[in-house]
């Protein structure tokens, strides 16, 4: 349990403070309902964000503890306060034409006025984030160097395609290209260029990822020092958990339009997500567990077809959560049949 001390006092102050901002607003009563809502929010945070902790330790497993420090530390930061408060208030900023201190206060005294224009602008939120995470499931399944296949001959013949150069972004513009007949005729462009912006921050930070861990001739100590943790992996994982973060921020609203309960409760579930993903690496478990990367990864591929229809359709967060949840526990059984059949065969 030591790897979710900080989770626990983290949780711990931010409820407290949630109890405080209740009972200041509205007495006990207030205050009991505060604490209620905190708590939901952090479950659906760490239940929506469960496969974002696994992909994560996939990514970290190589990394030393300096660089897991500083995602857990300065990334939890960015986590919490960049994308659960800053970047809602930069959203809405832009669409009512206001600074950030104004929406600050349009978001404590009319949190209403203030959802409402935060939901206005979810297609061109869910389009941005519904690329990039399509991006990251298809370079995980359209990789031809991939030794494990959960879905045997089918995942090996769609893992051969990856030998063709930026096949996955090609199929990531396709559906982009598609999911424009969801939108409305005057979102389509603005709801485009986002989903531009997805695809093309996952190619920039891959490529920054690329060129920092290409290994120097003559075997600098640069390249051994980036392989185990650097600026590029480093930008990925934000950018990752941020794609994920949409989700849980939009959703958010539908329980309370109090955005200093959303920011407490979202804080509560990032938090454990982050202790989550350290002690999958400490443990080993993507080891033990080999399918358990794979069934991440098409919660993903799930989760970013699900944004994208969310431009048009309302999808329950349970839904959205247990989707997630299932593939994780298939992945999870798979691997333990696989394990038994290794030690049967041996």
């Amino acid at each position: 349990m030591k790897h979710f001390t900080w989770s626990f006092i983290v949780g711990a102050v931010c409820l407290a403070f949630a109890a405080w901002w209740g009972f200041d607003h509205g007495g006990i009563n207030a205050a009991i309902t505060a604490l209620g809502i905190t708590a939901i929010l952090a479950v659906m945070e760490v239940s929506l964000s469960f496969d974002n902790a696994v992909v994560n330790a996939s990514v970290l497993k190589t990394w030393d503890p300096f660089w897991q420090k500083l995602f857990l530390g300065v990334g939890i930061i960015v986590a919490v306060f960049g994308m659960r408060l800053l970047f809602p208030l930069v959203i809405v900023a832009q669409a009512a034409d206001l600074g950030l201190m104004e929406v600050w206060n349009l978001a404590l005294h009319d949190p209403k006025t203030y959802s409402m224009h935060l939901t206005n602008h979810h297609a061109e939120v869910a389009a941005f984030g519904g690329m990039f995470l399509l991006l990251v499931f298809l370079n995980f399944l359209l990789d031809d160097e991939k030794e494990m296949h959960w879905l045997g001959h089918i995942e090996q013949k769609l893992g051969s395609l990856g030998k063709v150069s930026s096949v996955s972004v090609l199929v990531a513009l396709g559906t982009l290209m598609a999911s424009m007949g969801l939108v409305a005729e005057a979102q389509k462009m603005v709801v485009l260029i986002s989903g531009l912006w997805g695809i093309m921050i996952y190619v920039g930070v891959d490529m920054i990822s690329s060129l920092l861990e290409k290994e120097e001739e003559g075997g600098s100590n640069v390249g051994d020092m980036v392989k185990r943790g650097g600026i590029g992996a480093f930008l990925y994982l934000e950018v990752l958990d941020a794609s994920f973060s949409f989700d849980g921020v939009i959703g958010a609203f539908a329980i309370t339009n109090d955005v200093v309960i959303i920011m407490l409760g979202l804080a509560i579930g990032a938090m454990f997500v982050r202790s989550l993903t350290v002690f999958l690496v400490k443990k080993g478990t993507l080891d033990e567990y080999v399918y358990l990367e794979h069934g991440a990864h098409y919660a993903i591929g799930i989760l970013a077809l699900i944004m994208l229809a969310s431009m048009k359709f309302h999808i329950s967060e349970i839904f959205t959560g247990l989707v997630g949840v299932a593939f994780i526990v298939a992945s999870l059984w798979s691997s333990v049949r696989h394990k038994k059949l290794q030690l049967t065969a041996a």
